[in-house]
């Protein structure tokens, strides 16, 4: 890549938070998507209501929380309630986004965070598992990801689990096991590039780039066949103001944007 005045961190943060629309609900963790709703919370959409698996609901966030628990994700808030409370609003269809990450992906969207390995019993590695991310990715509208160290290891042709629903195993497969239509996964956040899903085949498809990166770079670091967009964009680096607001009022600490590049 050129030089530049920002990290990739950075830039996936502020590609995530560009899809977030204002007027809309979002369910978030902690870490990265959660700097990106606030991000998109303190630009282009001031009206974005950010929901948290604990119980808060439209926090107005000081700074970033570090867990879902953190006394700020209730701080100013419109209502201050419980997890069963949040997967009711989910499961009515209240919340349109929810923000995700996991070990592995499939070319559906299928997300992995439980093992690694064949055997349940004796996986290769046993990650922290489901969480509330199954229900998530289940119940809400659209299903935001973010994959850092995008590679084959990660970005697989079949994971090795599915916690967390994409579109299965294609076309029809979310209704068939009871989701509701019209949801699943919609953009992967990546540090090379940005997908959405083939409206038709429900396969990743390669929509923008990150500055320097090419498609042969995408498809190299990624292990099956993506769809790719007729037109591919170049996505927009931060602004100033973008990069002042994730290290001044979001993150000030420099928990997870460092303040040495």
């Amino acid at each position: 890549m050129s030089e530049k005045n920002y990290t990739l961190r950075e830039l996936m943060c502020v590609v995530a938070a560009r899809q977030l629309e204002d007027n809309k609900s979002v369910a978030v963790g902690t870490g990265l998507p959660l700097a990106a709703a606030m991000l998109a919370q303190q630009t282009h959409a001031p009206n974005l209501l950010i929901v948290f698996e604990a119980g808060g609901v439209a926090p107005q966030l000081p700074t970033l929380p570090i867990s879902v628990g953190d006394s700020r994700t209730i701080h100013k808030a419109l209502m201050c309630t419980t997890l069963i409370d949040i997967m009711d609003m989910m499961r009515r269809g209240y919340i349109d986004y929810a923000f995700l990450g996991g070990a592995q992906i499939d070319k559906y969207g299928n997300l992995n965070s439980t093992m690694i390995g064949d055997d349940y019993e004796k996986p290769k590695v046993r990650f922290p598992g489901s969480g509330g991310a199954n229900d998530f990715g289940s119940l809400a509208w659209e299903t935001l990801i973010i994959m850092d160290r995008h590679s084959p290891r990660r970005f697989v042709e079949k994971v090795d689990f599915i916690t967390t629903p994409g579109y299965l195993a294609g076309p029809g497969a979310r209704e068939e096991w009871g989701l509701s239509p019209n949801t699943g996964p919609s953009r992967v956040i990546t540090d090379l590039c940005l997908f959405d899903f083939h409206p038709e085949t429900k396969i990743m498809r390669l929509i923008a780039l990150h500055p320097g990166v090419s498609v042969e770079d995408v498809k190299e670091a990624t292990g099956f066949e993506f769809e790719i967009a007729d037109k591919i964009e170049t996505n927009e680096p931060p602004t100033e103001e973008d990069l002042r607001i994730l290290h001044e009022v979001i993150d000030p600490t420099g928990r997870i944007f460092p303040k040495n590049k």
